[in-house]
């Protein structure tokens, strides 16, 4: 039980965050569905409040389940490093974060202007937008981090540790590499079928900005991960979220 218990207190500081995120998360969602989607979704769970808070609530399982396992997984590969933040690494991250949160800023004046479809998702930038802003930076701060870092590339690297490097008394730094693309890659890839139900279609440019949008900032945050803790590639995501939606709220 003593081997739980910091496990436990992880996954339990994880639900209020988790429930917040998956709320607003879900209003956002819900902004941008199409009439018809969300007509059906009301139908069959009786309201748009019951929508929001059944969403809501497998946001909170969702992360109780990868947070209570994903510690479990990373303390066994020696990823879990003590809580709190140290300057030269906090310095580190937030510079990270905030480069991070610059070239993200830039899909609103390179991809909106090649693609069209993207132009009127970034005319509610223009105002303060609370819900997209809390869901971005708790959700996607947060839980992804949680999902994505703390539980299925911990999971990958003890995978490949265990199959390719079982001689290996720790988990060889190679492995953790190469967890960490996969992890990001496949998170890129899961957005295809939602892209294409967006714009409608694929095409080469709609691709490149999928894996490049939702792969390659997992890269940078899943290496801060590995060589200081999860709670540094949380504050890294975090960051690039604000800082790309500031850069939003000024200059569009």
């Amino acid at each position: 039980m003593t081997k739980l218990r910091k496990p436990l207190i992880f996954t339990l500081c994880l639900i209020p965050i988790a429930a917040v995120g998956g709320w607003f998360t879900t209003q956002m969602t819900i902004a941008s569905v199409d009439e018809k989607t969300l007509e059906t979704a009301i139908q069959q769970a009786g309201s748009k409040e019951i929508v929001i808070l059944a969403t809501a609530v497998m946001t909170v399982i969702y992360a109780v389940i990868t947070g209570f396992l994903g510690y479990i997984i990373a303390d066994k590969l020696g990823l879990i490093r003590p809580f709190g933040f140290a300057k030269k690494q906090a310095f580190i991250t937030l510079l990270a974060g905030a480069v991070c949160g610059i070239v993200f800023s830039t899909d609103a004046f390179t991809f909106a202007k090649w693609i069209p479809e993207l132009s009127s998702s970034y005319e509610a930038s223009k105002t303060f937008d609370a819900p997209t802003w809390i869901a971005s930076i708790l959700y996607g701060g947060v839980i992804e981090e949680v999902m994505l870092r703390l539980f299925f590339m911990s999971l990958l690297a003890l995978i490949g540790w265990k199959l390719f490097c079982k001689k290996e008394d720790t988990v060889p730094e190679k492995v953790l590499i190469v967890s960490n693309l996969l992890a990001a890659v496949l998170f890129a890839a899961g957005h295809l079928p939602a892209t294409v139900q967006v714009f409608g279609h694929l095409t080469p440019v709609i691709l490149f900005r999928c894996f490049l949008m939702n792969g390659a900032f997992g890269i940078v945050f899943g290496r801060i991960y590995r060589k200081y803790g999860i709670q540094y590639a949380m504050l890294a995501h975090m960051l690039t979220h604000i800082v790309s939606k500031t850069i939003w709220l000024i200059l569009l």
